[in-house]
């Protein structure tokens, strides 16, 4: 029996995955703002335990943990789930929202992360699952600032799994595209009240476009919590987990465009460094 670590698991994937994790006969801590929430979702179970946790706290994280190792032992699978959205143009954002947006997208998961790893590396063993998002490989309009925690997220991911590959954990941004959740409701994005005209055929079609989508996209969240339950015993699992036609799409797009930039300014890329000459000097 395996034991799970949610955060953000009231609703959404982390919901998703804690109830299939259960149905598997696993152990699972479910963590959110108010646990009770998590009850009313999941029920009672004697492998739940739903914890209080806002992922900005750190002593509460902290203290997580330490519940989850004293109830069951000790923790095999982090998911980092919790986080939201916002749309609107960089400018449109202001800098309250945006350090909102990584006090839990970024700063939170952090925190969450360095709360559980002594566990894990006491133990020798370890998942972390970061929720990165198709916005983790490529940005866009409207959604710039949130991208960017989810490019931070990769970034800590890659490192991570590098820092931890030795102790037996192993570390990877699970990258949804759009998956038919709550994600574009008011519940889960927030969108910035500033509208500045000049961004309305970029940003600002974007806005409109969101609410048409919402609902409506092509991914199924359930397989894809049944994937990462099955995913979790994977021998050697990669860095990256692309999920949904679209982020299968967009990475190809993104590893296409960055060859055919290096193909045209290879010279130039190369140009910068000392001449062999002096390099060897």
């Amino acid at each position: 029996m395996r034991t799970w670590f949610i955060t953000g698991a009231a609703r959404g994937f982390g919901a998703l995955i804690a109830k299939q994790a259960l149905a598997a006969g696993d152990a699972v801590v479910a963590t959110a703002r108010n646990p009770a929430s998590v009850t009313e979702r999941l029920g009672q179970h004697p492998n739940l335990l739903a914890v209080a946790l806002d992922v900005t706290d750190e002593a509460q994280a902290h203290a997580a943990a330490k519940a989850a190792v004293e109830r069951f032992g000790r923790i095999d699978v982090l998911v980092n789930n919790a986080g939201y959205g916002l749309l609107g143009a960089v400018e449109e954002a202001t800098g309250a929202e945006v350090e909102a947006l990584y006090r839990t997208n970024v700063f939170g998961l952090l925190a969450v992360t360095r709360a559980v790893l002594p566990h894990m590396r006491r133990q020798r063993s370890g998942r972390i699952l970061n929720l990165s998002s198709v916005g983790g490989i490529r940005s866009g309009a409207g959604f710039g600032v949130y991208c960017s925690t989810k490019f931070a997220v990769e970034g800590l991911t890659e490192a991570l799994a590098a820092e931890l590959a030795p102790l037996g954990i192993f570390a990877t941004a699970v990258e949804p595209g759009y998956f038919r959740t709550d994600f574009l409701d008011a519940t889960s994005l927030s969108i910035s009240p500033a509208s500045i005209a000049d961004y309305n055929e970029t940003a600002g079609a974007v806005r409109a476009h969101a609410a048409v989508v919402s609902h409506n996209q092509p991914g199924d969240p359930n397989r894809l919590a049944q994937v990462l339950i099955d995913f979790v015993d994977a021998p050697n699992p990669p860095v990256r987990l692309p999920l949904g036609s679209d982020t299968a799409a967009a990475t190809e797009a993104v590893a296409a465009a960055h060859l055919a930039v290096l193909k045209d300014w290879r010279d130039v890329a190369v140009s910068t460094d000392f001449p062999a000459e002096e390099a060897a000097a």
